[in-house]
Formats: structure tokens, C-alpha cells, sequence
């Protein structure tokens, strides 16, 4: 199953309510988990990002929805990137040759 990197800031919106977080976060495992996703880890960061997470997602169109799903609750703002395992990249860089 494909892994995707979620870089995400609170919006003013979710700010407001942070003492909700922690049921924001259940809520968006369980949204992720319903498309038949999960979430490998999730980390609360210092600097250019307030969150960050690692999920797996059948496809890009999973995780492409999950991320807009996420956006129009309007609690953050996410960048998304498709990430490459270890073995996966040792065949790209080997398929040069």
C-alpha cells in the first residue's frame, strides 16, 4: 500500500478549538481508516509545521480525497507527498543502470 507524508498548520479555525484536537485526530484516523487507509505515525512538531504524519492509503485518489476531506473541516491545512520505501527506492535508482 502506497505511503504518503501529511505536512499540516492549524487554521485560525482550529486553533480556537485546540482543546478538541485530540478528538480531531481519532475523528481523521477513523475517516482515513473508513477508505482503507491508516495512519502509521503522527507527530506534533515545533517550526514550519504544527503536525506532521505518515499514513498508508491504497491510492493516490485515497489519499487525495482524504486530504480535501480533511481541508474542508477547516481545522488545517495540509501539503501532501507521495513517499518512496527504502526498497522501492533501491529499484528506481537500480532501473538506471
Amino acid at each position: 500500500m502506497p505511503s504518503y507524508v501529511l505536512l499540516a498548520n492549524w487554521t485560525d479555525q482550529g486553533l480556537k478549538a485546540i482543546q478538541d484536537g485530540g478528538r480531531r485526530v481519532d475523528d481523521a484516523k477513523k475517516m482515513l481508516e473508513d477508505m482503507g487507509g491508516r495512519f502509521q505515525s503522527l507527530f506534533m512538531t515545533m517550526g514550519q509545521f504544527d503536525m506532521v504524519g505518515v499514513y498508508d492509503a491504497p491510492d493516490d485518489a485515497v489519499a487525495a480525497r482524504f486530504t480535501l476531506m480533511l481541508a474542508r473541516l477547516g481545522n488545517v491545512r495540509t501539503s501532501s507527498m507521495k513517499a518512496f520505501p527504502e526498497e522501492a527506492f533501491r529499484q528506481i535508482i537500480h532501473s538506471l543502470r
